[in-house]
């Protein structure tokens, strides 16, 4: 199954949410479906880049996700 990030529009809540065809997202918070899916960054297992070398997401992305892509 898919695992995709969120932020609800209505209380601005980050979350993960795994989906199927038959299934739709909802805050956990508040249980709105008013969501905005976000950008995600792949993981890598055996990448032999340094973590400093690694992270090049260009600052706007970094602030799609509120800072927290550990891009500092």
């Amino acid at each position: 199954m898919p695992l995709y990030e969120y932020q609800c529009r209505d209380c601005e809540r980050p979350f993960e949410s795994f989906v199927t065809t038959d299934r739709k997202p909802a805050c956990p918070a508040c249980g709105s479906e008013n969501l905005m899916k976000m950008l995600s960054r792949l993981g890598m297992v055996g990448a032999s880049a340094s973590p400093a070398e690694a992270c090049n997401v260009p600052a706007p992305m970094c602030g799609a996700q509120g800072g927290r892509c550990g891009c500092n």
